[in-house]
């Protein structure tokens, strides 16, 4: 139950659900899952160039020719390069913090690996960063911090959009991301 309790989300009723489960009804199950575990914490790295979780030295995307050279979208974690890729025709390549800057918890730009960034910045291939971060005020300082980086390259910085969702019903948006979605309203 105590391992269990380590995942997002799981307290110690869930956890302790999850464990009589897999003893009761689901034993081949648990070692399926103990054997699968155990296979990706041995084989599952990171991606040299983009951080991302791979099997590879170079992940698919990083490998892939037919990828926009001139565009770099920044996300927090792997997570967002799968949604992204699933949601979008976005056909760049990524950078994964694997986290966002945020000096209180003491993680900083060496944490992130914006030092790799840079590099990878300073080989001018890239034309326009994205900044994916999440809307959290420590994904506004990552962003900001990212930004002054491509800033001092002259490379063109762009966030993506924010504010209501589509299908989304104004009295029920929560009045930071009104007020954002106002501040950043364009053109019609």
């Amino acid at each position: 139950m105590d391992a269990l309790r380590c995942l997002p989300g799981v307290g110690p009723k869930t956890a302790q659900r999850m464990a009589f489960h897999l003893l009761e009804r689901e034993r081949d199950s648990a070692n399926v899952l103990a054997d699968t575990l155990k296979t990706a914490l041995e084989k599952i790295g990171r991606c040299e160039r983009c951080r991302t979780f791979t099997e590879h030295d170079v992940c698919d995307i990083c490998s892939s020719k037919s990828r926009d050279l001139k565009q770099l979208c920044i996300v927090e974690n792997p997570a967002d390069v799968l949604a992204i890729e699933q949601s979008t025709s976005y056909r760049g390549y990524y950078f994964v913090l694997m986290g966002r800057l945020s000096p209180l918890d003491g993680i900083g730009p060496e944490d992130l690996g914006l030092d790799k960034l840079g590099n990878r910045l300073d080989e001018n291939e890239i034309k326009e960063i994205i900044l994916a971060t999440n809307l959290t005020v420590e994904g506004e300082v990552t962003a900001h911090y990212i930004s002054e980086m491509a800033g001092a390259r002259n490379i063109k910085t762009s966030r993506i959009a924010q504010g209501v969702p589509v299908g989304g019903e104004l009295e029920y948006i929560d009045s930071y991301t009104l007020s954002h979605a106002f501040e950043s309203r364009t053109n019609y």
